[in-house]
């Protein structure tokens, strides 16, 4: 494995309270020496001046469909399009066909990514079989087979008993909790954000409370069992002030939220355009505002895609037909750059934190850092350039987005994933 040099970067680096030119050294896979004015023979040089250099990104929230969906994403695809984005570790959620419900498909797609995939892909396991709520998964034996987390991603625990249980068991475990927080009675088949616009377009309305009322509900049981809970892609104020009053008491809380619920609100949705359906769906301008100012507070902890592709043919139809959800990974960066850091949200530093060492520490994965003799995962951004979105360029199967054509900066120039460059902006 050859030897790598990243010299005259800006890098940026949380974990070791790095904000500055350095140099990065990559030797075996691993990063060899981190500072200024590194003088170290490599077999490949890349002068990164100019440029912002981090360690690769995570994104705790992924959909890559296979098993069962293949025609939607494949783990060969959905990691194509991350390393597309600089981003070298996510997790998978398990809502795939057979789901993610006992160790033989989390060793499936272990397998799957260990030949196929161009970044590290961790599973995270069923919180019930066949995520129908009802009975909890082989928890024990989903941790032993490799899965980093608990969901039902896409399928909200109704059963309150359950979800204490799960919370009890993986507390044992040593395993996150991620919910989708809704209360499916109150969505009751909505499709968009209950509101003005809703009404104006003639949508059944999904209400805000659908997800604070879970969310309320997931915060209480974690006070009572001591579980780690996460809130996946938050989206509302009610649920923002609930997690922010839960870390004030010492609840073992964390929170993730996703680039449309702070670019976009529900009047963005025009002409019935489906690729701005997803859910949780785009909220009310307030919502958007705190959403923002949970991020700048800390009180949401990272920042992920909840990438989901669909085919062409399950966007293009009617809004109320059309699939829920949107492709990420290609955006992620140059969103939270152009509408976090550039408009003074958070620093530039505190954008990384949750885009690396924040999302890793909630699943406990070894990722997101430039430590000495840590894995050699490192991501290179143009901050200076901006380029507009082109969906059909991207390497997801998925061109989903309401995006396209928006202009960014913060786009990845090259991101290596344990020492090997597997992207390289065209």
């Amino acid at each position: 494995m050859k030897s790598i040099m990243i010299q005259n970067g800006h890098v940026v680096d949380p974990a070791n309270q790095l904000d500055g030119e350095a140099d990065v050294l990559i030797q075996e896979g691993k990063v060899a020496k981190l500072g200024k004015g590194l003088k170290v023979k490599a077999d490949q040089v890349i002068d990164a001046k100019g440029q912002l250099v981090t360690p690769g990104l995570v994104d705790i929230h992924v959909h890559f469909r296979e098993p069962g969906f293949e025609y939607k994403e494949t783990i060969a695809t959905g990691s194509h399009s991350a390393v597309a984005g600089g981003v070298t570790s996510v997790a998978c959620m398990p809502n795939t066909n057979p789901p993610i419900d006992d160790q033989s498909i989390v060793h499936f797609i272990r397998a799957k990514a260990e030949k196929e995939g161009y970044c590290h892909v961790y599973p995270i396991g069923c919180i019930s079989k066949r995520r129908e709520g009802q009975e909890m998964a082989e928890l024990g034996e989903l941790k032993k087979a490799g899965a980093v987390a608990l969901s039902d991603d896409g399928a909200p625990i109704m059963n309150a008993e359950l979800m204490r249980r799960v919370m009890e068991y993986a507390k044992m475990l040593d395993l996150t909790v991620i919910d989708h927080c809704e209360d499916s009675h109150l969505s009751n088949e909505g499709v968009m954000h209950e509101g003005e616009a809703s009404t104006a377009l003639g949508l059944r309305g999904i209400p805000a409370a659908s997800e604070t009322v879970m969310v309320a509900r997931n915060i209480l049981l974690a006070e009572m069992t001591g579980a780690k809970f996460h809130a996946a892609h938050v989206s509302t104020a009610g649920s923002v002030e609930l997690i922010r009053q839960a870390k004030k008491k010492g609840i073992h809380v964390t929170a993730e939220t996703c680039p449309h619920y702070w670019t976009l609100s529900d009047k963005s949705i025009k002409n019935y355009n489906a690729n701005f359906k997803m859910n949780p769906p785009l909220r009310g301008e307030e919502d958007v505002a705190a959403i923002r100012k949970g991020i700048k507070e800390g009180v949401i902890d990272c920042l992920c895609t909840d990438h989901a592709p669909h085919a062409s043919t399950e966007k293009q139809c009617e809004f109320d037909q059309a699939a829920f959800g949107i492709v990420g990974l290609e955006t992620l960066f140059p969103l939270a750059y152009s509408h976090l850091v550039e408009p003074g949200v958070v620093s530039l530093s505190r954008a990384v934190e949750m885009l690396t060492t924040s999302a890793a520490r909630i699943i406990g994965i070894p990722a997101g850092t430039l430590t000495e003799g840590a894995n050699a995962d490192v991501a290179i951004f143009d901050v200076k350039t901006e380029r507009e979105v082109v969906a059909k360029n991207f390497k997801s199967k998925g061109k989903n987005t309401p995006f396209n054509g928006w202009k960014l900066k913060g786009w990845a120039v090259t991101t290596i994933v344990s020492g090997e460059v597997k992207y390289q902006q065209e």
